[in-house]
């Protein structure tokens, strides 16, 4: 037993107890959605036609969501136009219960209640993630020792070349200033 339902524009073969995803639909009445707009139905294998009379699809909202992400991307060659959006287009994913035609009814059978486990915490798990957060934030180092070196001579107290005030540069030219002033330290480094 199966029907062919229209839906958000498309077209759907539904049989009691699927589950279909369809365009965002509303909530509808408690989570359950009748869908009117019935085009075929079939009662017996090989067998199909339009119902006489008025047939009524019914299901119940299993979840809504969004689905992957599409990219967008406008381009406009020899413009410099380049437009990149993305898009994640809403559904609702339905559980067909009950086909109803011509005074029958086909129904999906129930499906049983899952019980929710709540996972507790033990202690040692709360200390173990309050001993990662005071490691990682022991981490930071202090700067000493950095007074003691002249500052015209770009070193630190471990013998390392400074290059904390250094600001990037961008360029051919700027990378060569830049390249020559770290040489120029170096050798000053060299003849202390």
């Amino acid at each position: 037993m199966y029907a062919v339902i229209r839906a958000g524009g498309k077209q759907y073969r539904v049989a009691p107890g699927d589950v279909i995803r369809l365009e965002s639909q509303g909530n509808g009445t408690d989570g359950k959605i009748e869908f009117t707009d019935v085009l075929a139905v079939s009662g017996e294998p090989g067998q199909i036609g339009r119902p006489q009379s008025a047939a009524v699809v019914t299901g119940e909202v299993v979840e809504q969501g969004r689905g992957a992400k599409i990219l967008v991307f406008h381009y406009k060659r020899k413009k410099q136009y380049k437009k990149l959006r993305g898009h994640r287009q809403g559904y609702t994913a339905v559980r067909i219960t009950e086909i109803a035609i011509d005074g029958q009814k086909f129904t999906a059978p129930e499906l049983p209640k899952k019980e929710v486990k709540v996972k507790k915490l033990k202690p040692a798990e709360v200390d173990q993630r309050k001993r990662r957060r005071r490691k990682s934030s022991a981490g930071v180092s202090s700067a000493v020792g950095r007074a003691s070196c002249p500052p015209q001579s770009g070193l630190t107290a471990n013998g390392k070349l400074e290059t904390k005030n250094w600001k990037p540069e961008y360029g051919t030219q700027k990378r060569f200033r830049q390249f020559t002033q770290r040489s120029r330290l170096e050798r000053a480094a060299v003849r202390l």
